[in-house]
């Protein structure tokens, strides 16, 4: 626990948000060759690979996996 006189000096820190889909929220200025943000709920992708997969231990089912690269460069899970 701080003391008075460290709060003053210092403060408390402010929490940073940190988003649950980062890749949804940049988008690529292809004319500046630059990152902005940019949210969007949808973006256009490719698929690059399609898979199963099994859960951990106490769980049993087939997950259907697609990997997917976004227009804004980035790769995710789905």
């Amino acid at each position: 626990m701080p003391t008075f006189n460290q709060l003053v000096r210092k403060g408390r820190e402010q929490v940073t948000y940190k988003s649950t889909s980062p890749a949804l929220q940049k988008s690529m200025n292809t004319l500046r060759n630059k990152e902005t943000n940019q949210s969007s709920p949808q973006k256009r992708g490719v698929c690059t690979a399609v898979r199963t997969s099994t859960p951990k231990k106490p769980n049993s089912a087939l997950r259907k996996i697609a990997r997917v690269r976004l227009t804004n460069g980035y790769e995710v899970t789905a």
